[in-house]
């Protein structure tokens, strides 16, 4: 089951935040079709928010034909988003985890972490036009 997490200084909308966190997790194979989303219920619970929000993301994915309400049961997940490529995400993932070591033990913090790998990252990937 996936665990929510919010970044309230990120300036993205909660329910944005939601959505994004499903997509990444069906990307990575976390979330496969017939697993169970967590109730509204439970998200409120631990993130405080309000219920609309998660809702609100919920109806998100279920547009986006990723996830489908089951009255009384909960919302599943109906497809996945995992390519060919899963295979190769645990080596590179390895390797992330070895930089950020590397980055903490040279004394970068969190917000020094994600504007170097941002920066970075948005310099060498190639958007498709």
């Amino acid at each position: 089951m996936i665990d929510f997490q919010l970044d309230i200084r990120s300036g993205v909308p909660p329910y944005v935040q939601l959505v994004q966190q499903v997509r990444h997790a069906l990307r990575l194979g976390l979330l496969s079709p017939g697993d169970q989303l967590p109730t509204v219920k439970e998200v409120v619970a631990k993130l405080a928010i309000n219920p609309n929000t998660v809702l609100k993301a919920y109806r998100e994915l279920e547009h986006e034909g990723l996830v489908s309400p089951r009255p009384g049961l909960g919302t599943f997940v109906t497809r996945s988003l995992a390519d060919d490529s899963l295979p190769a995400h645990e080596p590179l993932r390895r390797d992330l985890l070895r930089w950020l070591d590397s980055a903490h033990r040279a004394g970068l913090d969190a917000e020094n972490i994600e504007a170097l790998f941002m920066t970075t990252f948005r310099a060498t990937v190639r958007v498709p036009r």
